[in-house]
């Protein structure tokens, strides 16, 4: 892979497992963002780095991700601070830090899947979300890192 990178992350919140299965476009909380990035591979782990622009904020949020083996780890940097720990069968918390002040959360991972390809990673993630120590929802995000000079569909 090169280290000019594409980063797609589509994400999906359900409210209730029994709706995830017929859910509407209302009753599904769709996210997805795709911004260049720059990729490293360091001592057997994935490296991806991104900026992203969120309405409302002068400051960017930049983005972290480290990849290894079964293990997914997050950092956002900027008006919005935290850093989330993903790890398959593992329930992990961190205070996530806004403008409005900080939530306790914790995430059920799961499951986690990677595919590593020359030109391409693609990691997919399924868990459970809490905000101080409350379910809030099943989630699910899918995360394609690719070379620029070799975007495939």
């Amino acid at each position: 892979m090169t280290k000019d990178v594409l980063v797609s992350v589509r994400g999906l919140q359900f409210a209730d497992n029994d709706v995830k299965e017929s859910a509407s476009d209302e009753e599904l909380e769709k996210i997805e963002t795709i911004c260049p990035g720059q990729y490293y591979l360091k001592n057997g782990a994935h490296y991806i780095l991104y900026e992203e622009i969120v309405e409302g904020y002068n400051e960017n949020i930049k983005n972290m991700i480290k990849v290894r083996d079964k293990e997914f780890i997050l950092t956002k940097k900027g008006p919005i601070s935290v850093q989330m720990s993903f790890n398959e069968g593992k329930k992990t918390m961190t205070d996530y830090i806004t403008p409005f002040g900080n939530i306790l959360i914790a995430i059920d991972t799961k499951k986690i899947e990677i595919e590593e390809k020359e030109d391409r990673l693609h990691i997919f993630i399924k868990y459970g979300l809490e905000a101080n120590y409350q379910f809030l929802s099943d989630c699910e995000i899918d995360i394609t890192v690719q070379s620029k000079n070799h975007i495939s569909k």
